[in-house]
């Protein structure tokens, strides 16, 4: 094991496996935590969301996520998906992703309706509007996805995770003692 552990090809591997395995998911932990810790508070006029149902698809599939750009509403245009606050009906208290489909620029409102959706949504107005979605982060999207699968969470997190600890634990056992490699060099002197 020892032989295997300190083969100069298989550490190399190891190390960059690790660290990709580290990196995404301290990225990961990251994301949500600044969703959750935010509190829909945008940082530098940007706020990241989830998707949380189907009403989008197939521009945006449950479990992707957007970053949200904060935008004057004189800077919204028909086409354009948004992401506001909810304030009547089933969309109370809801934060809400659709298509802006039709907008009255002197009471400054807004019709929205998903694109799955056959209805349109309750008129917002300006003060509801949280910004306009800038961005899928895929990669992100494609992990949450993945992870949310169970095959995807054991392939991608148990099964590393398990094996990263093993390799540690097996690297923490095999290496020399401090105080023995010393020796061992005394001894070569």
């Amino acid at each position: 094991m020892r032989k295997i552990l300190n083969n100069k090809i298989f550490r190399i591997v190891y190390n960059t496996i690790k660290a990709l395995f580290i990196t995404v998911v301290v990225l990961y932990v990251l994301m949500l935590v600044i969703q959750k810790v935010s509190n829909n508070s945008s940082i530098f006029g940007y706020r990241v969301f989830t998707i949380a149902t189907s009403s989008m698809e197939p521009e945006y599939k449950v479990g992707d996520v957007i970053l949200v750009h904060e935008e004057d509403y004189n800077n919204i245009e028909v086409g354009d998906d948004v992401t506001y606050l909810g304030k009547v009906a089933d969309f109370k208290d809801r934060i809400v992703t659709h298509r802006v489909i039709e907008m009255d620029k002197e009471k400054k409102t807004l019709i929205t309706k998903g694109i799955a959706n056959e209805e349109q949504d309750p008129q917002i107005d300006s003060t509801q509007l949280y910004g306009k979605v800038t961005y899928r982060f895929i990669l992100i999207s494609l992990l949450t996805h993945l992870i949310r699968n169970r095959l995807g969470f054991y392939f991608l997190i148990f099964i590393p995770l398990v094996l990263v600890a093993f390799l540690e634990i097996a690297d923490f056992f095999t290496k020399p003692k401090d105080d023995e490699s010393e020796e061992n060099e005394k001894d070569i002197q």
